[in-house]
């Protein structure tokens, strides 16, 4: 996914509101750990599914709102201050709190492939 990560992050330009979809198990979080490989991101990247929020240098904010139950826990947790901070936010389980998208959100889906192979766009 390394090749695709360094695709992406050139493609991204100034976006910084980043959504991920896929079915569980797609690559979402193997994806996000790509990319924070390429903006040279040291700390191991791993999927905030506790926390909700795991926060790497740059500072990039990692989300994964797969335990949230309400919108109103996004918000709750200051999502709102994340996203619009100006830094670099990856978001898995978007539709989660797709209301609170900015519509400039670039979206990224993963789709897994009958011969298992892994398919990205945005």
């Amino acid at each position: 996914m390394g090749e695709k990560a360094q695709e992406f992050t050139t493609a991204l330009g100034d976006s910084h509101v980043i959504a991920f979809y896929g079915a569980m198990g797609a690559g979402k979080t193997t994806f996000i750990r790509a990319i924070c490989e390429v903006l040279g991101v040291k700390e191991p990247v791993t999927s905030p599914t506790f926390a909700i929020v795991n926060e790497y240098d740059g500072p990039i904010y990692h989300f994964d709102f797969y335990r949230i139950k309400r919108l109103e826990e996004a918000y709750d947790m200051g999502f709102e201050d994340y996203i619009y901070s100006g830094h670099l936010c990856l978001i898995e389980w978007p539709e989660l709190i797709e209301d609170l998208l900015p519509d400039n959100t670039v979206r990224v889906h993963i789709n897994v492939d009958e011969d298992g192979t892994r398919t990205i766009s945005w």
